[in-house]
C-alpha cells in the first residue's frame, strides 16, 4: 500500500521536474493528509518503514531514502545518494553523487557527503563540513564546523574533528581518553595542531593552562600529552 502520493504542485531544481509529497496514511509522526518535501520520482522515496521527506527538502536523481530515515528542512539527496536506517539528513546539509548516510547517523546545517563516503553508526556532521572521497566517519564521531576528512580517510570511535582540521589519513588525528578523572575522550589533530576537549577547543598551551586551572592532576597530566604530540608533530 502506498503511504503517499505526489499533489499536483511541483518545482524545478537543477534540471529535475519535483514534485510535493502528501501522506495517504499515519506512519512515525507523520498523519494522513501531511504535505511532505518535494521528491522527482516514487523510486526515491520508499513507500515502506517511517522514512519520510518533509518541509523544504528535495530528493531527486536516482537517490533513495528508505528505513526510517528522515530527510527535512532544506536538506538535499541527489545523485545516487542513500540515506535508511534512522539516519536524519537536515537543515541545509547536501549528501549526494555515491554516499551514503544510514543506521543512526545525522548529517546536518550547512555539511557535505559526497564522493564515495559513508557516515553511519551514530556519526554526527554537522557545521559546514566536509566528507568525501572515499572517506568513513562512523562510531560515535564528530565532525564539525570547517572540517575536512576525504580521501581514504576514517574517523571513527569518539573522535571530534572540529575547526578548520584536515583528515585525509588515520595519522592526521588522535583520540585520547582522561582516564584520572572524567574519562572523557579528547582529540588532538595534527593539520592544525589544535585540541577539542568536551567544549574546549584551543591549542596546547591553552589546554595546559586551563587544565592547571582545574587542578595540579589534571594539568600536569595534559602537559604530558601536549608535549608528545608536540614532538610527533616535528617528525
Amino acid at each position: 500500500m502506498k503511504k503517499y502520493e505526489f499533489t499536483e504542485e511541483t518545482l524545478t531544481y537543477k534540471g529535475h521536474i519535483l514534485h510535493c509529497i502528501k501522506a495517504l496514511i499515519d506512519f512515525g509522526d507523520v498523519k494522513a493528509g501531511d504535505l511532505g518535501g518535494w521528491v522527482e520520482k516514487e523510486e526515491n522515496l520508499s513507500h515502506e518503514g517511517n522514512c519520510w521527506v518533509a518541509n523544504e527538502a528535495k530528493v531527486f536523481g536516482d537517490a533513495k531514502v528508505y528505513g526510517n530515515a528522515l530527510v527535512y528542512h532544506n536538506a538535499m539527496v541527489s545523485g545516487n545518494a542513500k540515506v535508511y536506517g534512522n539516519a536524519f539528513v537536515y537543515h541545509n546539509a547536501i549528501v549526494r553523487d555515491y554516499a551514503e548516510v544510514y543506521d543512526n547517523a545525522n548529517v546536518s546545517d550547512n555539511a557535505l557527503v559526497c564522493g564515495h563516503a559513508w557516515v553511519y553508526h551514530f556519526a554526527c556532521v554537522g557545521g559546514c563540513a566536509k566528507v568525501y572521497d572515499n572517506a568513513r566517519v562512523y562510531g560515535n564521531a564528530f565532525v564539525y564546523h570547517d572540517a575536512i576528512v576525504c580521501d581514504h580517510a576514517e574517523v571513527k570511535s569518539h573522535a571530534l574533528i572540529t575547526g578548520n582540521a584536515i583528515v585525509k589519513e588515520m595519522a592526521d588525528y588522535i583520540v585520547f581518553q582522561n582516564i584520572w578523572s572524567s574519562g572523557r575522550f579528547f582529540t588532538w589533530t595534527r593539520s592544525n595542531n589544535m585540541w577539542r576537549v568536551g567544549c574546549f577547543y584551543g591549542t596546547g598551551d591553552e589546554l595546559i593552562i586551563k587544565a592547571y586551572k582545574d587542578s595540579k592532576e589534571s594539568g600536569d597530566k595534559y602537559k604530558i600529552i601536549v608535549e608528545a604530540m608536540e614532538m610527533l608533530n616535528k617528525c
